[in-house]
């Protein structure tokens, strides 16, 4: 009923910058909340940032908390996660998540989710 397709993801050095992207279509009015989750091999899904559609409150993971810009484009349907000063430690698989939810959780209990996209930091 939603789909969620991330984009953006890619190869960069140390120190760097990455802009991710999220575009939802199919029933979109079916969710109110978008979050950010990655996956590094061997460890678990994490929480990264989230937001709501109404409001724009956004909700930051203390890991990335100062690095990363988690906002949204209403018009487009499109959320977005600008990640600033990368360090290897962000190397992961980044997924897109959306759920009816009026508030931003930081637990992996989304309803609808992307295919992933690679984020990779040399150092």
């Amino acid at each position: 009923q939603v789909q969620l397709v991330e984009s953006g993801g890619g190869l960069v050095q140390a120190g760097g910058s990455l802009r991710l992207s999220c575009t939802a279509s199919g029933r979109t009015f079916s969710i109110n909340t978008m979050a950010w989750f990655r996956q590094a091999p061997g460890k678990e899904r994490e929480f990264v940032a989230g937001i709501t559609w109404t409001g724009a409150r956004v909700v930051y993971a203390d890991s990335v908390k100062g690095r990363f810009t988690c906002s949204r484009d209403n018009a487009k349907k499109t959320v977005y996660l600008q990640m600033n000063s990368l360090n290897a430690e962000d190397t992961a698989v980044y997924y897109c998540a959306a759920v009816l939810s009026l508030v931003v959780v930081t637990t992996p209990n989304y309803s609808y989710w992307g295919q992933g996209t690679q984020v990779t930091v040399s150092s």
